[in-house]
């Protein structure tokens, strides 16, 4: 299937003779591919007789070549697959066989992707960046303290180098646009907290989509925002070298040396707004983070500070 989706990624027409040539196979077993192409991918071909078949829109699939071509610092193990359930769950699996760290996993789509709190992340192909990165950590769960906001910082430089404007953090793992989201980050971790443990940093981009009814929220994608497709072998290299200088900055000075940018990137500071954890809620003022990348909050009048992964923070209505 990839095969043909190379030759039909250009965006152009190319004939039934030409593509069964191509692959070696009849037209008919083309006409079949196509099929299965359309139903299980959700890609638009258009068909026209006497002009063959067209992908409706040009098509750039990720290339472990290319990356390792562009890239700026460390060259990581990337694994590359075509349809898988959740990068993040390929990465434990990799890590609990041994894998060695740091590596890294991409997919073309999701069809069991996740995101925080349980909730599905939609994954079109080749539409968007599904990016796992699997790193060993020593030392104990303080080693991970405020590390999905250092990612977040990352991600927004990395939208940044590529001229998006008005990129803004909310707390604890979403990168925002004009404040409609962009990116979802979910930390999972496999092995033993107290010692030798392995941590995978999922991260999930709106590139190239324009359009789709299943995301249940305010959103945009790099497309939108730039206004022309975004190449994601680039994207990747960007992301990977921004996260290297990150992570080695935070392994060396803590989250205390991040604190200070993230609140001022921070999208929701100052802002009114209610923390909800399961049944329970409370409101309150945004003041910033701690030095372990807990929320503070002003709440009757008192600073206090929350973390956990199951939080989740709204805006409230009278802001």
């Amino acid at each position: 299937m990839l095969k043909l989706l190379n030759l039909l990624r250009d965006g152009r027409f190319h004939s039934g003779e030409a593509l069964g040539a191509a692959l070696g196979v009849s037209r008919s077993a083309v006409w079949k591919q196509l099929q299965h192409l359309e139903s299980e991918l959700n890609l638009t071909i258009h068909k026209v007789r006497g002009r063959g078949y067209q992908l409706a829109a040009p098509l750039t699939l990720l290339d472990a070549q290319m990356i390792a071509e562009l890239a700026e610092g460390e060259q990581w193990p990337v694994f590359i697959h075509e349809v898988i359930g959740s990068t993040n769950a390929e990465g434990l699996r990799l890590a609990g066989e041994g894998q060695a760290a740091p590596f890294l996993v991409l997919a073309e789509r999701q069809n069991a992707g996740r995101g925080r709190r349980g909730r599905a992340w939609v994954s079109p192909f080749a539409e968007n960046l599904y990016y796992s990165l699997v790193l060993r950590v020593d030392g104990g769960m303080r080693q991970l303290e405020g590390l999905s906001l250092v990612v977040g910082l990352a991600v927004m430089r990395t939208l940044q180098a590529f001229g998006i404007k008005d990129v803004g953090l909310k707390w604890p793992n979403d990168v925002l646009v004009g404040g409609q989201k962009i990116t979802g980050i979910l930390l999972e971790l496999v092995g033993d907290p107290a010692d030798v443990c392995h941590v995978v940093l999922g991260i999930g981009i709106n590139v190239n989509m324009q359009s789709n009814t299943q995301v249940d929220q305010q959103w945009t994608s790099m497309c939108r925002e730039l206004g022309a497709l975004i190449d994601r072998n680039r994207l990747v290299a960007k992301l990977n070298s921004q996260l290297q200088h990150e992570l080695e900055r935070h392994r060396r000075y803590g989250f205390a040396a991040f604190q200070e940018e993230w609140e001022l990137a921070h999208a929701w500071q100052g802002r009114n707004v209610s923390l909800i954890a399961g049944t329970t809620q409370v409101d309150g003022v945004v003041l910033g983070v701690d030095g372990q990348g807990g929320l503070r909050l002003q709440v009757d009048g008192m600073e206090k500070s929350f973390s956990g992964g199951e939080l989740s923070l709204r805006l409230r209505d009278d802001t």
